[in-house]
């Protein structure tokens, strides 16, 4: 037995030499990447992050042209509407001054409260609201004072008349109400 066990410790020994040897026949040292190798695929990483980072940029870029193109449509179709709207508001005035005045014609009064009440109709629909004005507060976003009155029963800036009707289409003003205003 002891020939036995030194014959199996010597294949042993040769078993674990033969471990360290690859199949190619290299070492564990010649395995490891050679330097150009290392340096490609670094180099191949950061044109890889330069090309991510650029399309990141052109994706962000395409974003803000489209919510841009967007926002001027939008824009477009809000002053083309209010500039049709402006266009009317000289017949809105004069179909108010007409039904001030004083008739003895019926029918000449029934038509032109009918062409104003038509007309009240189109701005509504179109999404255009008068602003209040009269015994309201004094809001420069939205009036326009064109004269002052001391006048003790109306409190302090408040509207007491409105010579011409102002309008606006949601947050936007068209035409700002001119009015009077007590202090």
């Amino acid at each position: 037995m002891s020939t036995h066990e030194t014959d199996t410790a010597p294949q042993v020994e040769q078993e674990t030499t033969e471990e360290t040897v690859s199949p190619a026949g290299e070492t564990a040292q010649e395995t490891e990447t050679p330097d150009p190798l290392l340096n490609e695929l670094e180099a191949l990483k950061d044109t890889l992050a330069q090309k991510e980072d650029q399309y990141l940029r052109l994706a962000a870029e395409y974003d803000n042209y489209r919510r841009r193109t967007q926002k001027e449509k939008t824009d477009a179709y809000t002053n083309a509407k209010s500039d049709a709207v402006t266009a009317f508001l000289p017949v809105y005035d004069n179909l108010e001054r007409a039904l001030k005045q004083e008739t003895a014609d019926e029918a000449y009064k029934k038509g032109v409260e009918m062409t104003m009440t038509q007309l009240k109709e189109v701005l509504q629909k179109l999404g255009v609201e008068e602003i209040p004005a009269l015994g309201e507060t004094f809001d420069p976003n939205l009036h326009n004072a064109v004269m002052h009155v001391d006048d003790e029963t109306a409190g302090e800036n408040t509207i007491v008349d409105v010579f011409q009707a102002g309008f606006r289409s949601g947050d936007k003003v068209i035409r700002f109400a001119m009015v009077k205003v007590a202090n």
